[in-house]
């Protein structure tokens, strides 16, 4: 099969969309699928270009000098659609186009499809709501969501219309970006979703589309060949990693205060960038926090570090679609510790330590708890390893592969 893949969140970034992205391409190809991925991207030499598409990735027509947040943003769908058919006459006699963003080079990927006649299947990853008000500064986060909610409307029929509420669209700018999300879900031909609770909110505010579940994965290449359960000794400092991004939606600050209530030894090594990674190593640094700073890194560099962890934390409330950490955590034999209950439906029961509240003096007393009943490490452990085969892409291909031989036939 002839699968095209968009995206505006793939290249020069990292994170859960680009991890979920890799571990699909490969599964696919591994499959004897062939695949084309497109995406957004910062200016790029010749030679980088050309190794790019080794790999069968493309640098869609992008801004050269407006980018959101640390996002790369697509020219004019309209300017993306004749440089796809200019450039890549074959995707014409493509089976499926396969859409992962919502931004221009994902809307010129569904507005290309309807044109060709090809089926279209949209990915809907994350809680778009959370992440323009947790990048953008206070002031300008309505303005800018009015502003994408406009742009999108352009290209993207807006029947639905979000307004305030008391459920997720608590302020103008979250009912802007719900409405983008839902309009955009109800365009292409089919929607996945890489969570059950993430399709049930989208039908509450009007995707009337068929959605269905998806879970991400970890590629097969990424998984260790071999694992014994983390073992904490009594006494032993609590080896805690965080790898997801250093933002005020993954709620770092609230963690890191959490450190500070915490009466056990611990170390915590942070994995990845953020606009609150300066705000964070203040804190640490002010308030003699056992951490250490490790930057944005490929996840083949952190690895280690995650083997080598005995706990995993994700505090993020109210905003995860799945929690890519979670699953790479599973694969890895390591503990979870978080604070959403919807997380409960990631990872096996077992696995996880669940914070009885988000506040930071419960998550302090959750690490207390782990530092007081040190076999509770190697008990989640040893349910991790049981279960770690299910969230390999491998497995999990066995969903996609049956959507798309539904959809092309």
């Amino acid at each position: 099969m002839k699968i095209a893949l968009f995206s505006d969140c793939y290249l020069d970034i990292t994170g859960g969309v680009v991890s979920a992205m890799n571990a699909q391409k490969h599964a696919l190809e591994a499959a004897g699928h062939e695949i084309r991925l497109f995406s957004t991207g910062f200016s790029k030499t010749e030679e980088e270009l050309k190794a790019l598409s080794k790999q069968n990735i493309y640098v869609v027509p992008t801004c050269k000098l407006f980018f959101r947040g640390l996002l790369p943003v697509s020219r004019r769908p309209k300017i993306v659609e004749r440089w796809l058919l200019k450039e890549h006459p074959e995707i014409k006699d493509y089976d499926v186009f396969y859409i992962h963003h919502e931004g221009g080079c994902s809307i010129a990927g569904i507005n290309l499809a309807k044109e060709l006649k090809i089926p279209a299947i949209q990915m809907m990853h994350g809680r778009e709501d959370v992440g323009e008000t947790g990048i953008m500064p206070f002031g300008l986060r309505t303005i800018v969501a009015v502003l994408l909610n406009w742009f999108h409307s352009w290209y993207v029929p807006h029947t639905i219309k979000i307004h305030r509420d008391n459920y997720l669209a608590t302020n103008l700018a979250r009912a802007k970006m719900w409405e983008l999300m839902v309009n955009h879900a109800n365009y292409p031909d089919l929607v996945l979703s890489p969570s059950e609770h993430f399709r049930k909110k989208l039908i509450h505010y009007g995707v009337k589309k068929t959605i269905k579940v998806l879970p991400n994965s970890v590629a097969d290449n990424k998984f260790p060949k071999s694992l014994k359960p983390k073992n904490l000794k009594k006494d032993e400092p609590i080896r805690i990693i965080w790898h997801s991004r250093v933002s005020a939606e993954k709620r770092i600050m609230p963690f890191l205060e959490a450190l500070t209530k915490v009466n056990s030894k611990y170390h915590l090594d942070i994995y990845g960038d953020g606009v609150d990674l300066p705000r964070a190593k203040l804190y640490v640094k002010n308030h003699h926090i056992n951490a250490t700073f490790h930057g944005n890194v490929p996840f083949d560099s952190f690895s280690k570090a995650l083997l080598n962890s005995h706990l995993d934390v994700q505090v993020a409330y109210n905003c995860d679609t799945f929690g890519m950490t979670l699953i790479e955590a599973e694969a890895y034999g390591v503990p979870v510790l978080f604070c959403d209950p919807d997380m409960k439906e990631i990872v096996p029961e077992g696995g996880y330590v669940l914070t009885t509240s988000p506040e930071p003096s419960s998550i302090a007393s959750a690490i207390d708890d782990l530092a007081n009943y040190p076999e509770k490490i190697e008990q989640m452990s040893k349910v991790m390893i049981k279960h770690r085969n299910e969230v390999s892409a491998s497995n999990r291909f066995k969903i996609l592969d049956k959507i798309l031989k539904e959809i092309t036939h």
